[in-house]
């Protein structure tokens, strides 16, 4: 039986068993570049493992038809893995810490909200709200096998715009 899954608001406190919510709203800031610039310092570090690599690079997701069905899971054991919007439309994030339906949270998050999954953390590949939506991702390139896959139980959301 497919179950439905609720969208809770992104929120550092309800993300933080996963990792890190990534924004410039509340981040330590300051002025560079002869005050041109405001620098949101450190909004998370890239933890590329034993013997990896920290890379860039930008992933175009496409939408998924509504109600969007989620019936696996993913997590990179040897490395976090951050995303973050390159325009200002809300997408969502699903995760949990165990891999089975039941443990499942699903967040809306802003155009202007990333996230960094924890080394180890289950979620489901990008979704967007949007036809078509770019994000820059820092993941781990290196030695090891870094992606691990699951089927679940469907679970469906049901995306109210």
């Amino acid at each position: 039986m497919t179950g439905m899954l609720a969208i809770e608001p992104l929120t550092e406190r309800a993300f933080a068993p996963f990792g890190r919510v990534l924004q410039a709203q509340g981040a330590h800031h300051f002025p560079i570049n002869q005050g041109t610039t405001t620098r949101f310092h450190a909004l998370a570090v890239a933890d590329p493992g034993a013997d990896g690599r920290a890379i860039l690079s930008i992933f175009r997701a496409t939408r998924c038809a509504d109600p969007i069905e989620i019936a696996m899971l993913e997590r990179h054991p040897l490395g976090s893995q951050a995303f973050m919007p390159l325009s200002a439309h809300d997408w969502l994030v699903v995760t949990a810490l165990q891999p089975h339906a039941p443990a499942l949270r699903c967040f809306r998050a802003t155009g202007a909200q990333g996230v960094q999954y924890d080394a180890g953390v289950w979620h489901h590949p990008l979704l967007v709200l949007a036809p078509e939506q770019d994000f820059l991702v820092v993941d781990r390139q290196g030695p090891g096998d870094n992606l691990e896959m699951v089927r679940i139980e469907p679970r469906r959301i049901r995306i109210a715009d």
